[in-house]
């Protein structure tokens, strides 16, 4: 457990300093690019990381969940195998993209490096996922927690120096905005590649033993390929979400220039500012995979039992903390990015999303910690059909508008919560409101 602490302690200092910068980058993006600008930049993110998705082929759970779970004489020979897998897999990936990303038309907007450049992160991705997940296995978070920071810091000086030294029109500041986010996730690759080949070696001088290649293989499989649908469902509803949205705004009326403008400002503004303490959400998440996988392994369900509460209440103290926050001092905060109070109302309409995302993450771990992929998957299924039902439905109102979609995502949310909360308390027998423990949890 003191490992477990320190690396959510890790994790979240550098997330925090992390999630600062983050702050600040949109802060110049918002000034640079405009809110038409800034929405288009918002728009193409879901579709980019749609694509480093199926780059990790979510390597980076499926081995810290191995690693994790098995003694560390057999570490090595899990790497290989994950490696020979990564090599095969990228440059299938690479090549499939080559054909297909020309033709893909979310592109056409854009300057048309922006193709070229988000083929570089398939490689990219594919090989930090393995240094990553073994790390992550280890509980070695300081070199996760470094990553994290190295990758905010050096897009933020990317965006400083060159936006304040040279001049663009607004086709190549949007080209520069997304070539700094993809030059930072190159030099984090650059880095934990470094750190994984010094861990590596050190590993080679110590006594292993071989695991059948077979049974690697469809252990890291039986975690990758159903979490990579998971992720790949949200990435993909989340690469579609903008269409959905501005599609029901313009339906209600606006023009397309005023519901790209909208959409800027909730995903560019008040989802910036309300996910910002969510760096604590995904500092839990991090840890508790392994952490998890590992207790649940040795079935010691009292562990997980009380491991579930504390992170129920750290997350309700900070969560409340945080919405309240928003809400009370919104216009102040989203007068950071725009003098406008527009962005202001959609942060205080948002306080429900953003408290039941707190949860849902570190719940997301506990899920699949417990070999619970397919009912995450089931959760998730649900919940976005019954939000995007309500975005198309109420968003295309002319009476509800924004406000409607809002509607839709904190509903969504909310049944996203529930769902994982009640299906983990089943599993690992707690009461649902923890005020006594099951004794026989349900296998």
């Amino acid at each position: 457990m003191a490992i477990y602490y320190r690396g959510i302690f890790f994790l979240a200092g550098s997330a925090f300093l992390g999630e600062g910068i983050e702050i600040l980058v949109n802060m110049i993006l918002a000034r640079e690019l405009g809110s038409h600008g800034l929405g288009l930049y918002m728009s193409i993110l879901p579709t980019i990381f749609l694509i480093v998705l199926l780059s990790s082929f979510e390597l980076q759970v499926s081995i810290s969940k191995f690693i994790a779970e098995r003694e560390e004489r057999y570490h090595r020979n899990i790497l290989y195998h994950a490696i020979s897998i990564t090599i095969i897999f990228t440059c299938g990936l690479f090549l499939l993209a080559t054909l297909i990303i020309p033709f893909i038309p979310v592109f056409n907007t854009y300057h048309p490096y922006v193709r070229w450049f988000v083929m570089i992160l398939i490689p990219v991705i594919s090989f930090t996922s393995v240094a990553r997940g073994y790390f992550m296995g280890k509980q070695q978070m300081g070199k996760i927690a470094v990553s994290n920071f190295l990758r905010k810091v050096i897009q933020l000086g990317g965006l400083f120096v060159l936006f304040r030294f040279f001049a663009f029109d607004a086709e190549e500041a949007l080209l520069i905005a997304i070539g700094t986010l993809i030059g930072s996730e190159i030099v984090v690759f650059l880095y934990l590649i470094y750190m994984f080949i010094i861990q590596f070696q050190q590993l080679k001088r110590q006594p292993f033993s071989n695991m059948n290649r077979k049974v690697v293989r469809k252990s890291l499989m039986a975690v990758s390929i159903p979490t990579t649908g998971l992720r790949l469902f949200s990435a993909f509803t989340g690469a579609i979400q903008p269409f959905v949205i501005k599609a029901a705004l313009v339906h209600s009326g606006m023009t397309g220039v005023l519901a790209t403008e909208q959409f800027g400002m909730l995903m560019g503004v008040a989802i910036s500012i309300g996910f910002f303490p969510a760096f604590i959400a995904h500092s839990l998440m991090i840890v508790l995979i392994p952490a998890v996988s590992k207790t649940y392994s040795q079935k010691d369900y009292s562990t997980l039992q009380k491991m579930l509460q504390q992170v129920m209440k750290l997350t309700l103290v900070y969560g409340i903390a945080a919405v309240t926050l928003f809400y009370f001092f919104a216009p102040e905060l989203t007068s950071l990015f725009f003098k406008t109070g527009t962005s202001a109302v959609f942060l205080q309409l948002l306080w429900p999303f953003f408290l039941f995302h707190f949860f849902i993450m570190p719940m997301q771990a506990f899920l699949i910690g417990l070999d619970l992929i397919k009912e995450a998957f089931i959760h998730i299924i649900w919940s976005t059909i019954i939000s995007f039902s309500l975005i198309l439905w109420l968003g295309s109102s002319p009476e509800w508008r924004m406000n409607g979609v809002i509607i839709g995502m904190n509903t969504g949310s909310v049944l996203l919560a529930l769902m994982h909360y009640l299906t983990i308390c089943k599993k690992i027998g707690v009461s649902l409101f923890m005020k006594g423990m099951i004794q026989k949890a349900t296998e």
